[in-house]
């Protein structure tokens, strides 16, 4: 059911156990990680397309990587075609392999803007974003959701468009974009995408555990999953799945991120991004609720290392 490598264009992923990109989140440490332990791919921060004209710090932090990331992925949000040929034709993106498409961001000033999920309600304009990447001649594939709400349900005609447009996979999020995160997952719908194209088809949404992973499998048929939130919780998850060797514990991952971290970033950008991931790692562990103020207060990273020590204490 998982390990097994998938062919997405002419590009091979080790797995079909896929990290999506989050928000503030799949920064370049974190892609480290997840890629050691199993995972397919792992995707940016979502990028704004008209953004990498500007060539800004921000921009550039979401786009950091070096040779150690074997395979780069990058997500792209935007709505105007015209700036996604221009990006994905740009310097900035050149040592992308894959180029992922935001359709399924649910939050309203993103949707307000005809950006990610408003594409599903665009079938036209969303077809020639797809058209306008994949002329650069890179892989490109499409996040998108089942629809804008349960009365206009549209992933199967989505999924021929993504396809007849140039995608090589789509990753489908089994929830409307009115469901938000929220609710189970409308799994038939994952179906029937995989049912209407040839690509590959992930199923994302709602997964939590190895259990959950198996029975959206299951329910869908789809070729692979993506995990979400859950992957920062217990990235563990990816070596669990694919049977990938690992003796790491929560508390080697994190202090080799921290390592990692001050390498690429400056120290309050180090410091955000693992207070932030350590509160991840803290979800449903018992005892570990008194550490969250002390953790949020953390001025440095000598005093950030010595409460990770001591929260984990090297054993979980």
């Amino acid at each position: 059911m998982f390990q097994k490598e998938i062919m997405i264009g002419g590009i091979r992923l080790r797995s079909n156990v896929l990290m999506a990109p989050l928000a503030g989140y799949t920064c370049f440490p974190f892609r480290l990680m997840v890629e050691r332990l199993g995972a397919g791919s792992a995707y940016t921060e979502m990028v704004s397309a008209d953004a990498l004209k500007y060539n800004d710090r921000a921009t550039s932090k979401l786009l950091f990587t070096d040779e150690r990331e074997k395979l780069k992925c990058v997500q792209l949000l935007g709505s105007n075609p015209a700036f996604f040929e221009r990006a994905v034709k740009s310097e900035a993106l050149e040592k992308f392999d894959i180029i992922d498409i935001n359709m399924g961001c649910p939050v309203p000033n993103v949707v307000k803007a005809g950006e990610g999920c408003a594409l599903m309600d665009d079938i036209p304009r969303a077809s020639r974003i797809i058209e306008a990447c994949a002329r650069s001649g890179k892989t490109v594939s499409v996040k998108c959701r089942i629809g804008m709400n349960r009365h206009k349900i549209v992933i199967e005609e989505f999924a021929r468009m993504c396809e007849a447009s140039g995608a090589a996979m789509i990753t489908v999020h089994g929830r409307t974009r009115d469901m938000m995160y929220d609710g189970e997952p409308l799994y038939e719908y994952i179906r029937l995408a995989k049912k209407s194209v040839r690509i590959p088809v992930f199923a994302n949404g709602g997964i939590d555990s190895k259990e959950k992973a198996a029975e959206t499998m299951k329910k869908t048929g789809a070729d692979g999953i993506m995990l979400a939130r859950y992957g920062f919780e217990n990235p563990l998850i990816f070596a669990e799945l694919t049977n990938t060797e690992c003796n790491e514990t929560k508390y080697s991952l994190i202090t080799e991120q921290l390592d990692i971290a001050q390498e690429c970033f400056t120290e309050l950008d180090a410091l955000t991004y693992i207070k932030k991931l350590a509160s991840y790692f803290l979800k449903k562990l018992p005892g570990t609720k008194q550490y969250k103020p002390g953790l949020y207060k953390c001025g440095n990273i000598p005093e950030l290392r010595a409460l990770l020590t001591d929260i984990f204490g090297g054993a979980c």
